[in-house]
């Protein structure tokens, strides 16, 4: 059980910078949330990885690289459907907020993460 609340912990830094690259993009650059949500994902993806290492499930037996790799596997992947997700919120309720949206939508793939990483990139 400790495990899954240090994921929940990191998910929870993640979604705070999540959200901030989000509103900052948003606040700064001329994309639209579409666009701005794929660069607060990435930026999300690096943080959560750092933290998922070293706190919640410790470095697994591969090189940082390989590990690495697989994270980024396992985040594209439900990354697609927290992408999915808040796009599908968006176009079906246009007067969500974006933050709102996200919220939803990295709920719905969190449970998705905890699984993958465990089971495909730290072997726990």
């Amino acid at each position: 059980m400790g495990r899954l609340a240090r994921f929940i912990v990191a998910g929870g830094i993640g979604f705070v910078a999540d959200a901030a690259a989000l509103w900052l993009v948003l606040a700064i650059a001329p994309l639209g949330p579409f666009a701005a949500r794929i660069i607060s994902i990435g930026f999300a993806l690096s943080v959560t990885w750092l933290i998922n290492r070293h706190l919640t499930f410790s470095p697994s037996s591969r090189g940082v690289a390989q590990e690495g790799a697989r994270y980024g596997g396992v985040g594209v992947a439900t990354s697609l459907v927290n992408y999915l997700v808040y796009c599908a919120m968006l176009f079906a309720l246009p007067m969500v907020p974006p933050l709102v949206a996200l919220a939803v939508a990295s709920l719905v793939a969190m449970a998705l993460s905890f699984l993958g990483y465990s089971k495909l990139v730290f072997d726990r």
